[in-house]
């Protein structure tokens, strides 16, 4: 049987228990180094190493490589809260720590492929996928465009030189990751510009940074239409009815809109107050647009409709900056946060003291088949043990009968009878001759 079999069979096991009840698909992804135990290439040598397939591993930010293979693992992992919410919550589903899938490959080679690759045999439920920086900046087709169509949503992360304008589209700014107005302030749509991982990280640190971030909301596309079996979503002006969030000269000169009637407004009521036309931002429409509007079929695609669909790969090489939730907003903390601490989690598990894939002299022999094989068997030895300390944590049993029947669905080989030890009896031998 394939590698991938050892390690799913462990999930659809865990999945049939009910370990995964609540789990909405939420995946993280990640590529971590597995060293070799021979010799790297000699540069005064010139002498090249048995292990052929192998290469340098890089980790992100360092100079100093690790000789052996890439491994790309999948995790299952939870966000906060079903739609992110701004406060801390509990998480949704309290699932065992477990690797959905794993892909050995050369260092450097078809990263982001692989990672489609793994996904794809599943048919668990989809939710959102989060990647970090060595998914983000690759082309458009290797990545976000398969996985969008797969039914993921993406969570992503950004480079120093990424963040902030990424782009257009259809007249609207691409602001890390999210569609926006054409004309959000610059203040707002160049607030992370430049800024160093560092300061992403302690973005509570810095209260101006936080207030440009929450000010973006009122300013991105909204969200009309969510994305359909080809990935595709609708997005809405976000000074559109029934519930805009600016207001925008533009738009109203455009669609004819006309100005609100004056009205009275119960200020101890904190829901009609934020309704109000005065309460919400305006969008800066430069003043030779307002004393000499421009035709209609002069501006831009989303100034001249209220919605627009986007669909996978619509932005080009742009598309693989998009991403579904606002950056650095609290509902992009909620979900990012919690699943790459899962992620990170399951590598510290796998590198551990007990399994340690990580120690070349657990995996001898040579070929990236062999070293695939071996490290499938020992992340599925590691799927076991935390089945085992979740079963233990809830108090479910299962018998071994159980256990072998619930393989036998997934695999399709009926298991063999049980001994008094609970273990089947051993298979005859096979004659050789008669093979």
């Amino acid at each position: 049987m394939g590698t991938g079999w050892s390690v799913l069979v462990t999930v659809h096991l865990a999945h049939r228990r009910g370990h995964f009840k609540g789990w909405r698909g939420d995946i993280g992804v990640d590529t971590t180094s597995v060293p070799v135990w021979h010799r790297p290439p000699g540069e005064r040598s010139g002498l090249g190493s048995v292990e052929i397939t192998a290469g340098w591993h890089y980790s992100g930010g360092s100079e100093e490589g690790v000789f052996g293979y890439s491994v790309t693992l999948l995790v299952a992992a939870s966000r906060r809260h079903p739609q992110g919410h701004a406060q801390v919550g509990p998480r949704v589903s309290a699932h065992p720590q477990f690797a959905l899938g794993l892909v050995l490959d050369t260092p450097g080679k078809r990263i982001r492929p692989n990672a489609i690759h793994a996904l794809t045999p599943f048919g668990f439920p989809t939710g959102i996928l989060a990647a970090d920086r060595a998914y983000t900046d690759q082309t458009t087709p290797h990545f976000s465009q398969p996985a969008r169509c797969l039914g993921h949503q993406l969570v992503l992360d950004y480079k120093k030189d990424h963040r902030g304008v990424q782009g257009t589209h259809h007249g609207a700014l691409l602001v890390d990751g999210s569609l926006a107005c054409p004309h959000m302030s610059a203040a707002l749509a160049r607030a992370t510009a430049g800024l160093d991982d560092k300061a992403v990280r302690e973005i509570g640190a810095n209260p101006q940074l936080g207030d440009r971030i929450a000010a973006r909301e009122a300013f991105f596309l909204k969200l009309k239409q969510s994305p359909d079996q080809r990935g595709a979503v609708r997005l809405q002006c976000p000074a559109a009815a029934p519930s805009p969030s600016v207001t925008c000269p533009r738009f109203n000169q455009v669609h004819h809109i006309a100005a609100p009637r004056p009205a009275v407004v119960d200020l101890t009521n904190p829901r009609a107050t934020a309704a109000h036309t005065a309460a919400k931002p305006t969008v800066p429409i430069p003043q030779t647009e307002r004393l000499r509007p421009p035709p209609k079929d002069k501006l831009s695609r989303i100034c001249q409709q209220p919605t627009i669909t986007v669909h996978p790969g619509d932005l080009g090489q742009l598309d693989k900056y998009r991403q579904d939730r606002h950056y650095l907003h609290p509902s992009w903390h909620d979900a990012y946060q919690p699943i790459r601490a899962n992620t990170e989690g399951i590598n510290g598990r796998a590198k551990g003291h007990r399994i340690d894939i990580a120690d070349p002299r657990k995996r001898l022999a040579h070929g990236r088949v062999a070293q695939t094989i071996l490290l499938a068997l020992m992340i599925c030895t590691i799927n076991l043990e935390a089945l085992s300390t979740s079963q233990n944590a809830t108090g479910q049993t299962t018998t071994v009968r159980a256990e072998l029947d619930e393989t036998s669905e997934v695999t399709g080989h009926t298991p063999g009878p049980v001994t008094a030890n609970g273990l089947p009896p051993p298979r005859p031998a096979v004659n050789s001759t008669n093979a």
